[in-house]
This record gives C-alpha cells, sequence and structure tokens, in this order.
C-alpha cells in the first residue's frame, strides 16, 4: 500500500520507513530537515532511504498547509503515520511556540489533508509523557491523563483529543501511539544514550538528574518499529462496549484507539549508566543534580492492550540494544 510518513528523516519515521520499503509498500516521506539537532545525522538517515524504489521524498513543515494538502492530493496515500514534532521535554520550558506551531497547528493540518483524501487509516505519535503527574504504575492507558506537567506533554494530549473529534465528527479511523523512551542506533543526539555515549567517550562529565535514582521504560527502535506496523495495518474500530456511564479513555464510539507502546520493563538510570560504561570501556564522571522541572520520576508501560490487539510484544534485551547502539555510534563517528 501506499503511506505518507511524516518526520522521515526522524529516528523513528526513518527506521519505520525503511522497514515499510523493505516490505514492498510505497512511501512518501516529509520532513523539514529543521536544525533542532544535527541536520547532517537526519540527511545520513535520509541516504538509507533514497535509493529505494517507492519512496517519494518531500521537504516542507507539516505547518504549511497548502503544502501538505497537495501532496496529498498528489500522492492520494491510504495510511498515514504522523512522526513529525516538536520533541522534548526540557525544550519545550524554553521555545513553547515550537510545540504550537509544530505538534498543534501541524497537526491540525494533518487531520484535515486525512479527511479530505479519505485516507483510511492515521497513526499517529503521542507520549509517555502525558501521564504526568500520575502515580499509578504501570502506566495504564485507561488511567487518567488530565494532569500533563510540560507543554509538551500537554500537546500530545491535545493531539488525541483533536483525533477524538475528527474520529467522532468524520469517521477517521484514528490510532495513537503513547511512546515511551526509545533508543537504539541512529537515535537523537538529545537524548539521554546518545548524550551519555558521547561524553563518556570523550572524558566529559555526564549530567545525571534525580541523581540517577529515576526509571525509564526504555524501548529498542526495532521494537517500537514492529508495533508501529503491526498498528498501521489494524485499522481502528469502534468499541462497541464503549458507554458514557462508564468511559474508557483507550476507546471510544467512534473508530478511535489509544495504546502504550514500551518495553514494560523499566531499568533505573544508574543501571543504564553502568551498562554504557560496560560497553564503551570507560567509567562516567556524574554530575548528580536534582530531578528537572518537567521531568516526572518513573516511566513504566502497561502494553497488554497493544499486544492483544496487534501481538506486539518487545524482545530486545537493554544490554543488547546498548551494546548495537555503542557500536553504531563508534563506526558512525569513527571513535
Amino acid at each position: 500500500m501506499k503511506v505518507l510518513v511524516t518526520g522521515a528523516a526522524g529516528f523513528i519515521g526513518s527506521a519505520l520507513t525503511l522497514r515499510l520499503l523493505e516490505r514492498g509498500d510505497e512511501v512518501v516521506g516529509v520532513d523539514n530537515l529543521n536544525d533542532y539537532y544535527d541536520v547532517s545525522l537526519k540527511e545520513s538517515r535520509l541516504d538509507r532511504l533514497l535509493g529505494h524504489p517507492g519512496f517519494t521524498d518531500l521537504r516542507f513543515d507539516i505547518e504549511d498547509g497548502a503544502s501538505l494538502s497537495g501532496a496529498f492530493q498528489e500522492h492520494r496515500p491510504e495510511r498515514v503515520v504522523n512522526l513529525a514534532a516538536q520533541a522534548g521535554v526540557r525544550y519545550s520550558l524554553e521555545n513553547p511556540q515550537a510545540y504550537v506551531s509544530a505538534n498543534l497547528v501541524g497537526f491540525v493540518n494533518i487531520l484535515e489533508a486525512c479527511r479530505h483524501s479519505e485516507v483510511e487509516h492515521l497513526v499517529y505519535a503521542s507520549s509517555s509523557s502525558v501521564y504526568g503527574a500520575n502515580t499509578s504504575i504501570p502506566f495504564s492507558v485507561h488511567d487518567n491523563v488530565d494532569h500533563p506537567i510540560s507543554l509538551y506533554a500537554a500537546s500530545k494530549k491535545a493531539n488525541e483529543l483533536m483525533a477524538h473529534t475528527y474520529s467522532h465528527l468524520f469517521g477517521l479511523p484514528t490510532t495513537g501511539l503513547r511512546f515511551f523512551t526509545v533508543y537504539g542506533p541512529w537515535g537523537r543526539p538529545d537524548m539521554s544514550l546518545f548524550l551519555f555515549t558521547k561524553k563518556i567517550l570523550g572524558g566529559e562529565p555526564i549530567d545525571v538528574f534525580n541523581y540517577g535514582n529515576h526509571r525509564r521504560d526504555f524501548t529498542y527502535i526495532d521494537d517500537i518499529v514492529e508495533g508501529v506496523i503491526r498498528t498501521v495495518d489494524r485499522v481502528a474500530t469502534p468499541n462497541p462496549e464503549w458507554s458514557s456511564d462508564q468511559p474508557d479513555s483507550a476507546s471510544a464510539a467512534a473508530p478511535y484507539r489509544l495504546y502504550n507502546i514500551g518495553s514494560n520493563n523499566p531499568v533505573e538510570l544508574l543501571r543504564y549508566i553502568e551498562l554504557i560504561e560496560e560497553r564503551v570501556g570507560k567509567k562516567a564522571i556524574k554530575n548528580l543534580l536534582p530531578l528537572q522541572p518537567g521531568d516526572v520520576p518513573d516511566t513504566y508501560a502497561n502494553v497488554d492492550s497493544l499486544m492483544t490487539a496487534v501481538g506486539y510484544k518487545p524482545s530486545t534485551p537493554i544490554e543488547v540494544g546498548i551494546e548495537r547502539f555503542v557500536q553504531w555510534y563508534r563506526d558512525y563517528y569513527k571513535v
């Protein structure tokens, strides 16, 4: 089938696009190659895709509604995966307008384009950040998420609400995936694994927030991509048992679904650093700091719903995932 993927030069987007192409799908990739982080890394990811038949490379912002609408009209995608967004909890404290533009205006444009092009299924990236002040562990898609603690989280919660509106009003099947910390080769330079590996190799101190005591549900990129593809293939449907008397926040009377996508196996940050030290072969110089504003102490995904719906089952141990990343980092940067 023909799939339009936004954020195709991104970490998850490029890995997903590659897998879709390898299985024989046509992919229309959209990315603006912004400079939030190293553009050359994004270009290198794209280089892996450009040689594949069936790949179309488009460069524009999803905030540009006219260009987005034109791309939909020309290419007529059957399925859409929206991964384009302004990412990062901490950056949302510095530049909130970037989140309004990409995550709110851009997402409305995606919904409108899908609606008018009669797209069969929209899958979009939400985030584990939506759980905010929730302290019920593990996080369940059936939990209340009305108390976000960063603008990034609020923008992702808003995406879920906006998607439900379009599912309800126009019958557009939408599925939101709440990603838990994704890591692996070709990852983002602003993420902990990338930062820690770079600084440990360079003999620089690393900032360790919450004194290393928080836990993250680190999820390997291959497991994430497998889950996304299975979700793309399973078009969202209404929940016939949904009731407004006892509403389920993860489904609706409309064709609307929400799932966690994570490893279901949180790792303490200090253990994570130990594993990086083992693979790098050097000890880290730790700068222990308190928890940052907008961060949560722990993330832990209950993925039962996604396992039941599409057979999702993460299988990459953290030790293997970190080893693969460090090897990729050494090869890519010739360290």
